[in-house]
């Protein structure tokens, strides 16, 4: 009997933006917001996305899902290749692929009520034989995520934030998907309301059976929900490793610097730590530096880095970084996770 094929697959995939041109003779150009990048989801799955703010991380997703264009690569869902599906193809797709958004408030119509934000996308794929078996699915709905069903008739600025959230996580589990793309789901959250919906994501993953691409900027936030991490620097993937290796030994230099800068909540432990950022800015998408993107403000670059760009190792069972300082590792180079 032959195994399951993956949830999601993504084979090289490349975003390059046009920007325009403007005053002063200036051009405009390419922004290479993803290079190269592959991964693997598989079924019932939490892989992360991490890295710094403009990193490529959401580009990524949105691209994984036929959100965006993506300029190369191949993308696979569920064992069917979709790169260049038409939208009426990608259509059926969609109940099963579902997006939860880091504000739900300016993802949710403020002038629809609960029931029919929710029930919308079951009368948009055809679930529900009438609008009362619907809106009762939609109260059901309330509740799986933490909601009382009499919240059925509220509009969206009657929420606070984090139920604003639960009516986001309800509205995507309305059509039954298979996967989940949660864009920095807590981010705008507080701490407390955090820890809720990140439990809510692990009962919903266990209840449902769901496979989750999960992009965020803090790596606090995702230990407690992936089984895999993918660490994105500058549009490319430099580290992939399950989470308690990762956490363990990270390899990557920018890894390293990633979980360095996690605070601890003991203050003398917090001023023991020997933690020394990287110097300089991140690189511009529109001039990225030759070779690797991270060795302009590494501290273990070596003059190798600055003009031949790692290529991904496998170093170890699911287990893959791009450095030069691991090369001499014993495993094969790897094209994708």
């Amino acid at each position: 009997m032959n195994a399951k094929p993956p949830v999601l697959e993504v084979e090289r995939l490349s975003v390059h933006f046009r920007t325009p041109g403007g005053p002063l003779n200036w051009r405009g150009g390419i922004v290479p917001a993803v290079n190269d990048v592959s991964l693997v989801l598989r079924e019932g799955e939490t892989l992360s996305l991490v890295g710094e703010s403009g990193c490529g991380k959401t580009t990524t997703g949105q691209a994984a899902l036929r959100l965006i264009p993506a300029t190369a690569g191949r993308i696979r869902f569920m064992g069917t290749d979709i790169t260049d599906f038409s939208r009426s193809e990608m259509r059926p797709l969609r109940r099963k692929m579902q997006v939860v958004y880091q504000d739900p408030f300016g993802s949710l119509n403020p002038r629809m009520e609960a029931a029919d934000l929710v029930s919308e996308p079951m009368l948009v794929h055809g679930i529900g034989q009438s609008r009362a078996e619907r809106r009762e699915l939609a109260a059901e709905l309330l509740e799986t995520v933490g909601l009382s069903r009499d919240f059925i008739d509220r509009y969206p600025h009657e929420f606070s934030g984090g139920q604003r959230q639960r009516l986001a996580i309800a509205r995507a589990l309305s059509v039954r998907p298979n996967l989940l793309l949660c864009d920095e789901p807590v981010s705008a959250l507080d701490v407390s309301i955090q820890a809720q919906i990140l439990n809510l994501f692990l009962e919903l993953k266990e209840r449902y059976g769901l496979s989750y691409l999960f992009v965020s900027h803090d790596l606090a936030v995702v230990r407690h929900v992936s089984d895999r991490i993918a660490v994105m620097y500058v549009g490319r993937i430099v580290e992939i490793a399950p989470r308690d290796e990762l956490y363990r030994e990270p390899l990557h230099p920018y890894t390293q610097t990633l979980l360095s800068a996690i605070p601890v909540p003991d203050p003398r432990l917090e001023r023991a730590r020997n933690f020394v950022p990287p110097s300089g800015e991140v690189p511009s998408m529109l001039r990225p530096p030759a070779g690797c993107p991270f060795h302009p403000r590494c501290p273990s670059a070596m003059s190798r880095c600055a003009v031949e760009l790692p290529a991904a190792k496998t170093v170890s069972d699911g287990r893959i970084v791009a450095c030069h300082l691991h090369e001499s590792l014993p495993y094969s180079t790897a094209s994708s996770a």
